[in-house]
């Protein structure tokens, strides 16, 4: 018993010291991905209306879209696999990108009967699915013909009527660190992107570049200057820059920290946000860049209400008041 009892308290112990990782300020990471819990979700009230016929939309950039009965664009999320068919978007998640409900959808012109399902979700609702894939809408999508989710975080896409992932990728957006989980679908080829700002996914890394005004900070692959929100909370970590927040600021999708020079990757963390988007952190901070910079260099969010600053390499807000 008594050993039984100092094993329990080691194993506590141990948890202790992963999970303060960020908020002790010791040197020990925390693990790779954490996942955030008790976010605001987005503005928007989730679209849970019938699917009706869906239809194709020869889009000029991205090609073929299918969208449902009002026009509204549908998506599918890379964490989901289709064989077998699993929705990994759940709660939160489900609020940003509601499921599209699976009752009474037909098809027109276009459209394979044959490929469109359902799949039974987690709180017991069907979901309608395409070759398999779950398809969701988007809430920011307030309109027929939006498809401001596409790209998003790297791992939603407009759906194709075959069930494939629209062609085109976020703005300014390469493609990820590592091979999502797509189940057995082929993946998509690489195409243009999108003209609406949406958050990133970079492979190539940070930089630091010495700004003539703000000293050493931190940019992204494109050369793009990174933030930091001051509503943030570092551990445990939780962004509190959701809904219309994000067209402002796009989140910073992983970043593969090998080759990464200048910057420190103490607690170089990617949080798990409930609305679905993979952010990467420095020191626990999430980061963003700003959808007004337009050029490498641009540093138009500095300041910016006074809650957006840049970042140092180390982490640190840059020009912030003390």
């Amino acid at each position: 018993m008594r050993m039984a009892r100092v094993a329990s308290v080691m194993m506590a112990a141990s948890a202790l010291l992963v999970t303060a990782g960020c908020g002790s300020g010791g040197e020990k990471d925390g693990p790779d991905t954490v996942t955030q819990s008790g976010a605001a979700a987005p503005a928007a009230k989730p679209n849970t209306r019938p699917a009706g016929q869906l239809s194709v939309w020869p889009h000029e950039q991205f090609g073929k879209v299918l969208t449902d009965g009002a026009g509204f664009t549908l998506y599918r999320f890379d964490k989901d696999t289709a064989l077998p068919s699993k929705s990994r978007c759940d709660n939160q998640c489900a609020t940003a990108w509601p499921p599209v409900p699976a009752g009474d959808a037909t098809v027109s012109t276009g459209v394979d009967a044959k490929l469109i399902g359902q799949v039974t979700r987690s709180d017991g609702t069907k979901q309608l699915t395409v070759a398999g894939w779950p398809v969701y809408r988007f809430a920011q999508d307030t309109k027929p013909k939006d498809i401001k989710g596409q790209g998003v975080g790297g791992v939603w896409f407009a759906v194709t009527p075959e069930g494939g992932k629209a062609q085109g990728a976020a703005a300014r957006t390469a493609a990820p660190s590592g091979p999502p989980d797509t189940g057995s679908a082929p993946p998509a080829p690489a195409a243009p992107a999108p003209s609406t700002p949406a958050p990133e996914q970079s492979t190539a890394g940070l930089a630091v570049r010495q700004d003539p005004k703000l000293g050493p900070i931190v940019v992204n692959a494109q050369g793009m200057t990174v933030y930091r929100f001051t509503k943030d909370v570092r551990w445990p970590m939780k962004s509190n820059c959701t809904g219309d927040c994000l067209t402002n600021w796009p989140v910073v999708g992983p970043v593969n920290k090998t080759g990464l020079k200048g910057i420190t990757l103490k607690n170089f963390l990617v949080l798990d946000r409930p609305d679905g988007i993979p952010q990467q952190t420095i020191d626990c901070w999430p980061i963003y860049t700003f959808a007004a910079d337009t050029k490498p260099g641009d540093t138009t969010g500095q300041g910016v209400g006074g809650v957006w600053y840049a970042v140092s390499p180390e982490g640190k807000l840059v020009g912030a008041p003390q």
